[in-house]
């Protein structure tokens, strides 16, 4: 097997086992549609109890559909790796049954510490958000236990 397989097969292992705990992504409806080493991209569907007084979908909800997506990404190499901070700007509005999708990706990852970047974009490709993540991971500690596959 190749390193770069192997290192998707790791990837896509760690988005099983961090999916099938994660009760948060999946109480909003999060789906994990790829992922590879350092990189995720999740989608959301905007629903009615996601709306603000504006009737538009709440910020915090657009910065959780990046977090888990940076979730997902920084921890795609098997190292249990948590946030130490993110910034979110926010260039325009979600409205309700939008589709949104967050695209992460790694920009560095050096020592313990790593920086990801995230656009969350609508069914129309519109930019809605810019994220920036900064993860910082647990030397010898797994995301996930290993499979015996």
């Amino acid at each position: 097997m190749s390193e770069q397989s192997s290192a998707q097969r790791v990837a896509e292992q760690v988005r099983d086992g961090l999916f099938a705990s994660d009760r948060a992504s999946q109480s909003l409806g999060m789906q994990v549609i790829e992922v590879a080493p350092g990189q995720a991209v999740l989608t959301m569907s905007v629903r009615e109890d996601m709306l603000n007084g504006h009737g538009l979908c709440h910020g915090g909800f657009i910065a959780a559909l990046a977090d888990s997506a940076f979730a997902f990404a920084c921890n795609s190499y098997n190292e249990l790796t948590v946030a130490s901070g993110f910034s979110i700007d926010f260039i325009a509005p979600a409205r309700r049954d939008d589709v949104l999708e967050a695209r992460c990706t790694q920009v560095s990852r050096a020592g313990r510490t790593g920086v990801y970047d995230a656009t969350v974009s609508n069914q129309q490709g519109e930019r809605l958000a810019v994220f920036r993540g900064r993860s910082y991971a647990m030397r010898g500690k797994p995301a996930v236990a290993a499979s015996d596959s």
